[in-house]
C-alpha cells in the first residue's frame, strides 16, 4: 500500500495504466475482479493508485486484457515495485506541499518534459535570486528560515535537465514578456537570462519564446508542463499550476487536449535561433538601462 494510505505518483500511473487497458478491453472492474480471483474493491482501489497491484495481479489482467507488447509487463511491474521509492525530494518533505512533491515526483521520473510559461521564467531554469524572488512573491507567507531550503529543492530539480545519461529531454515555451520585461532586479534578471541562454544550447534542451503579439491574439491556458514516461515522447501527466498550487491531469481527453495545446504554441513560437536573439537583444536592453 502506498505510505499513509495515500496513493503515490507512482502506483496513481500503474492503476491509470491497468484501467485504460482494461476499457479498451472492453472489461468491467467486476470481471477484472474474478481475473485476479479478488474483490471488485480492490479492483476499484489499485486502479484509483491507493493499493499497488502484485506482479501475479498484473499478468493476470494484461493477459486478459489482451496486451501482448512484450515491454508492457516488466515496464508496469517495475513502476508496481518502484511505487513507494524514497526519492530525493521527501528529504524536504515537512517544507513542501504534497502537490509540489507530486509534480516533482513525475518530473523525476519523466523521459520528456514540456513546459508552458506565460509569466515567468520556469522553475527548471530559475538561478537562485530569480527563485528566491519568485517563491517570496508568492501569494502565502513563507518562514524566512525555509527560504534557502526551498531555493535549493528548486535548483537540485534543475538536475533532471543536466545534459548527461538519463536525463530528460526538456522543451519549454516562454511568452515574451517573462523575457523582456523583468519581475526582478536588473541584474537578477540578467544572471537569469544569460543562465536560461547557456542552458539553451543543451543538446537535451529546446527553448522558444512565444511573440508577445502572437500570445495577445492567441487564446493561451495558464502554465502547464507535460510529462513522458518511455520512449516515445507520448503524453502520460500534465500538472496546471494555480494559485493554491498544481494540480495533475491523467484523463485520455485532458492529455490530448493539453498535447494539441502544446503542439499550437511550439508552432506559434519562435525557433530555438531567433528565440535565442531575443534573449541576447534583452540582456544587452537591461544593460543598457542600468548604465
Amino acid at each position: 500500500m502506498p505510505a499513509g494510505g495515500r496513493p503515490t505518483v507512482r502506483s496513481r500511473r500503474l492503476g491509470t495504466t491497468l484501467r485504460r487497458y482494461r476499457q479498451v478491453a472492453g472489461l468491467d472492474q467486476p470481471q477484472a475482479a474474478e481475473i485476479i480471483a479478488s474483490s471488485q474493491t480492490r479492483v476499484s482501489r489499485i486502479e484509483s493508485g491507493h493499493v499497488t497491484a502484485r506482479p501475479l495481479e498484473i499478468r493476470a489482467m494484461l493477459k486478459a486484457y489482451g496486451v501482448e507488447d512484450p515491454e508492457v509487463r516488466p515496464r508496469l511491474e517495475d513502476l508496481a515495485k518502484s511505487a513507494n521509492r524514497r526519492g530525493w525530494w521527501l528529504e524536504h518533505a515537512a517544507h513542501l506541499r504534497a502537490d509540489y512533491l507530486d509534480h516533482i515526483s513525475l518530473e523525476d521520473d519523466a523521459t520528456y518534459i514540456r513546459e508552458w510559461q506565460p509569466t515567468l521564467i520556469p522553475g527548471l531554469l530559475q538561478v537562485p535570486g530569480y527563485a528566491e524572488a519568485v517563491i517570496t512573491s508568492g501569494p502565502g507567507f513563507i518562514d524566512p528560515a525555509k527560504m534557502p531550503q526551498l531555493v535549493k529543492v528548486r535548483i537540485d530539480r534543475q538536475e533532471k535537465i543536466a545534459e548527461r545519461e538519463g536525463s530528460a529531454d526538456y522543451t519549454a515555451i516562454i511568452w515574451e514578456p517573462a523575457i523582456i520585461h523583468p519581475i526582478v532586479k536588473p541584474e537578477v534578471h540578467q544572471q537569469q537570462l544569460t543562465h536560461i541562454l547557456e542552458v539553451s544550447r543543451r543538446q537535451n534542451v529546446t527553448l522558444q519564446v512565444l511573440p508577445l503579439a502572437v500570445g495577445v491574439t492567441a487564446t493561451m491556458p495558464s502554465a502547464f508542463s507535460c510529462f513522458s514516461f518511455e520512449a516515445e515522447p507520448v503524453v502520460e501527466a500534465v500538472t496546471l499550476d494555480n494559485l493554491r498550487g498544481s494540480s495533475i491531469l491523467e484523463g485520455a481527453e485532458d492529455l490530448t487536449a493539453y498535447t494539441v495545446a502544446f503542439d499550437q504554441l511550439r508552432s506559434a513560437a519562435m525557433s530555438p535561433e531567433v528565440s535565442r536573439r531575443v534573449i541576447r537583444d534583452a540582456i544587452q536592453t537591461s544593460k543598457d538601462a542600468t548604465r
